[in-house]
């Protein structure tokens, strides 16, 4: 086991149960959560972005996929927990299968990322959400089973997106890492990637169709 590796299975033991207690929590445990991670990963933006319509743009966009993930935190917990599970084992899944089966790459972009990865996320987010919501929403894989691993699939396809856009930028700024704050991660930018693009586009769509 790499020593990167080893930093990051560390790191993701203490910060996601963490995390997972600050959203239960709720309240200003989840707010003051939220403040944190958005100060942080704007910082990261203005650090990384050189354009000013770029860093402007990025900042009006934070702030809008924040005030979304607050949103839906308040809306339905269980529902939240999901898409976060869905996001954190598509992220997962593309680490794990990527390493272990490599393959063809799937964009020049981000040469991390490979055709077996992005099979990898949407296997093990299925199968994650579906063991969720089994346990605390059994009714509605029963009923729509179909429908929902389609949802999963498309959430999944979101991260996965997101992720390949913070990639470019940082292809295009020649950087690594947003930055060093997680040990084996990086920057918070670089861990949040896919939710800050899932949680306001899932926003916009409840906001249209209720």
């Amino acid at each position: 086991m790499t020593l990167e590796l080893q930093k990051r299975i560390l790191s993701s033991v203490i910060l996601i149960p963490l995390s997972f207690f600050l959203i239960i929590k709720g309240s200003l445990f989840f707010i003051s959560f939220l403040t944190i991670i958005f100060i942080i990963s704007s910082y990261e933006w203005l650090k990384m972005a050189k354009n000013m319509e770029l860093r402007v743009f990025g900042i009006f966009f934070l702030i809008f996929s924040f005030y979304s993930t607050y949103f839906l935190r308040e809306k339905d917990l269980v529902y939240f927990f999901t898409i976060v599970i869905v996001c954190i084992s598509t992220d997962l899944g593309g680490y794990i299968f990527g390493k272990l089966f490599k393959g063809p790459r799937l964009i020049k972009i981000s040469p991390n990322k490979t055709y077996t990865g992005m099979m990898g996320s949407f296997l093990l987010a299925t199968i994650f959400s579906n063991l969720f919501i089994s346990v605390y929403e059994p009714g509605v894989i029963d009923a729509n089973q179909l429908e929902f691993i389609l949802i999963v699939i498309l959430i999944s396809g979101l991260s996965q997106a997101g992720d390949l856009i913070i990639s470019y930028f940082k292809r295009l700024y020649k950087i690594k890492n947003t930055g060093n704050i997680l040990p084996g991660h990086g920057g918070i930018l670089d861990r949040i990637d896919g939710m800050i693009f899932v949680f306001p586009s899932i926003y916009l769509v409840v906001s249209i169709l209720l």
